[in-house]
C-alpha cells in the first residue's frame, strides 16, 4: 500500500473514534452536534469533513462550556486540592483561542506573529478580559481553524511546511489533530472549574447518571 494512502487512511480513522465517542457522550442533549452539520455523517467521507466535524463537535463542547460560566466566576481557579499556579477560567479560554490562532494560521500558512510577552504569546492579549470579548476571540480563532482546513486536501495533508511550530506538529493535518486534543484536554480542565461552582456542563445535561443508586 502506497504511504501516502496509508497515512490518509491513519488520519481518516483517528477522527472518526475521535468523533464518535464525543457524540455518543452528548447522547442527543443539548450538548450535541449542531443539526446543520451532522448530515454530514451521511455523506461519504473525505479528508476536510472529516476533521472539520471533528473540530465542530470540540467547538461546540468548548463554547458550550465557555458561555456556561457566569461572567463573575470567570476569575475563578479551583482552591480545594494541589491547584497552585492554575490559570483561571478565563485564561483557560483565552488559552486554548490564542493556541488555535496558532495553530490554524501555521496551517494557513501565515506569519508568526506570537507576541514576545510570554504570558500574551500562551494567554492572549490582556486587552480581552471580558466575558463578551473572550468569547468573541474564542469564537473567531475556530472559524479560523474551519477556513484552515478548508485549505487541506490529500496532496498537502501530510507534506511537511516549510516553517513547522514544532519538529512533532510538521505537516497540515498533524496540526489539526493536535489542535483538537489540545482543546478538548482544556475542555476537561474546565469542567471541573463550571461543577465546582455548581454548574453542570451543556454537554453533559440531562443524561442520565454514570453510577446510578442500587435499587
Amino acid at each position: 500500500m502506497p504511504k501516502t494512502t496509508l497515512a490518509l487512511g491513519t488520519a481518516l480513522l483517528v477522527g472518526i473514534f475521535c468523533v464518535t465517542p464525543a457524540w455518543a457522550q452528548q447522547g442527543g442533549s443539548e450538548g450535541g452536534p449542531p443539526s446543520g452539520r451532522s448530515m454530514m455523517n451521511s455523506r461519504p467521507a473525505t479528508l476536510n469533513s472529516t476533521l472539520d466535524m471533528e473540530l465542530t463537535i470540540i467547538e461546540h463542547e468548548f463554547e458550550g462550556a465557555a458561555e456556561a460560566m457566569p461572567e463573575d466566576k470567570y476569575s475563578f481557579a479551583p482552591t480545594n486540592g494541589d491547584f497552585g499556579g492554575v490559570r483561571t477560567f478565563a485564561l483557560e479560554v483565552k488559552h486554548v483561542a490564542t493556541a488555535n490562532d496558532r495553530f490554524f494560521n501555521a496551517v494557513l500558512g501565515n506569519p508568526d506573529t506570537t507576541p514576545a510577552d510570554e504570558f500574551e504569546a500562551e494567554n492572549g492579549p490582556d486587552s480581552i478580559a471580558t466575558k463578551e470579548q473572550i468569547m468573541q476571540y474564542l469564537k473567531d480563532s475556530f472559524a479560523l481553524g474551519h477556513k484552515a482546513i478548508t485549505q487541506i486536501n490529500a496532496d498537502n495533508a501530510f507534506a511537511p511546511l516549510k516553517t513547522p511550530l514544532n519538529p512533532f506538529l510538521r505537516t497540515r493535518a498533524m496540526i489539526v489533530i493536535f489542535a483538537c486534543s489540545h482543546a478538548m484536554d482544556h475542555y476537561g480542565q474546565m469542567v471541573e472549574y463550571l461543577r465546582d461552582n455548581g454548574i453542570v456542563p451543556p454537554a453533559s445535561r440531562q443524561r442520565p447518571p454514570a453510577n446510578p443508586s442500587k435499587r
